[in-house]
């Protein structure tokens, strides 16, 4: 419903043309890859690919499309991941659609847009986690066992565990789950 109440208030502007509408991530992977939108909004928290792994996925693809997400967390992680993955902007879904409409044709002439709120959470503690102890979490969180990470990234067995062993240990957590529900809590994963 929100969805498409943005899109119809957007298509309102007369410089914004809505072309396509996706439902969750794969979807909108799917619509930026073959409608090529000069822009795309994204939620962070869409079925299966949230909003930042769509636009890691673009980035990897070095797709021309500009990418705005539209949130209601303000978790620092998510803000950082955000600018690894090219994000030109960051808004807060509360934002009065004027506001985005403006933040939008800003994003167009090459400028970033980020809502003041969220650039001030971006003080926070530093992420510990290097990018394998994140690849190995995220796995993790996704239901993999040591065995099956250890098979997906070509790695042994025992260098998974370790890898574990570490996550567990910077993020004082007692195991995986913990572990798991912090990162995520956090942003970092």
């Amino acid at each position: 419903m929100l969805r498409g109440a943005l899109a119809l208030l957007l298509d309102f502007e007369k410089d914004i043309e809505v072309v396509g509408q996706a439902g969750d991530g794969k979807e909108a992977l799917s619509l930026i890859t073959k409608l090529t939108p000069d822009v795309c909004l994204l939620d962070i928290e869409m079925p299966l690919m949230s909003g930042l792994e769509v636009a890691e996925e673009l980035q990897r693809m070095d797709s021309p499309c500009r990418v705005m997400i539209l949130t209601t967390f303000a978790r620092p992680g998510y803000f950082e991941r955000a600018v690894q993955a090219g994000v030109q902007g960051y808004l807060l879904k509360d934002e009065p659609s004027d506001r985005l409409a403006e933040a939008i044709r800003r994003v167009m002439d090459g400028r970033r847009e980020v809502s003041p709120e969220l650039v001030f959470g971006t003080v926070r503690e530093v992420n510990p986690l290097t990018e394998r102890e994140r690849e190995i979490l995220r796995l993790a969180a996704a239901g993999s066992s040591s065995s099956e990470i250890a098979s997906k990234l070509h790695l042994s067995y025992g260098t998974v565990r370790n890898y574990m062993s570490e996550v567990l240990s910077k993020l004082e957590a007692k195991n995986r789950i913990e572990a798991i529900a912090l990162a995520e809590e956090k942003g970092w994963i």
